[in-house]
């Protein structure tokens, strides 16, 4: 199950993980440590987890989290989610497998998360392009939106295994302007 589906006003429906996670969700093997950074409601750490892959999920809103915690419990699947605001110290996570970043930029933090990636360990991230501005939703602010083509400079010294830059549909009333890359760490 992608998401939570129910008329009952006390069921949140979750969106179902993005596209691109769907293409490469194949990279995430049993027993694979993931991060999912700024990890929101846990729509990509849920899906980590349902592939039996050991999931920590970072985000620094608490209400997004319980609703994520309550979401793990009902599926069965175990993430250990972490209260932590991006911005400010990060807390000792290790190195992983699978870094997820969905709908997050922070510049400045790019070096970090690259870090974070075991030898051999891939980022799966995507987010905003400058050009979502055009459909009236998401980000505004500069610092929150890619330029086009700016992608795989921030994600160097990873070895860029596959890009692009789209816009597609996000639901039936909604388009977004997105870049995505799949990055992996020699």
């Amino acid at each position: 199950m992608l998401g939570v589906y129910s008329d009952s006003p006390d069921v949140t429906e979750l969106e179902r993980p993005s596209s691109w996670f769907a293409w490469h969700a194949h990279r995430i093997q049993v027993g694979s440590r993931v991060l999912d950074l700024a990890c929101g409601t846990g729509r990509h750490a849920l899906a980590a987890a349902a592939l039996a892959a050991r999931v920590i999920a970072v985000d620094k809103d608490a209400a997004s989290l319980e609703i994520a915690r309550k979401e793990a419990r009902s599926r069965g699947v175990d993430v250990n989610f972490i209260q932590a605001d991006l911005e400010a110290q990060w807390p000792d996570l290790g190195q992983f497998d699978v870094v997820l970043v969905f709908n997050y930029l922070d510049r400045k933090r790019f070096p970090r998360i690259v870090e974070l990636l075991a030898p051999g360990g891939v980022l799966l991230l995507e987010t905003f392009l400058e050009s979502q501005r055009a459909f009236g939703w998401g980000p505004e602010s500069d610092e929150h939106l890619l330029r086009s083509g700016e992608l795989p400079k921030l994600v160097a010294p990873l070895t860029v295994l596959h890009g692009r830059e789209v816009v597609e549909a996000v639901d039936n009333a909604r388009w977004s302007a997105m870049a995505s890359v799949l990055a992996q760490r020699k």
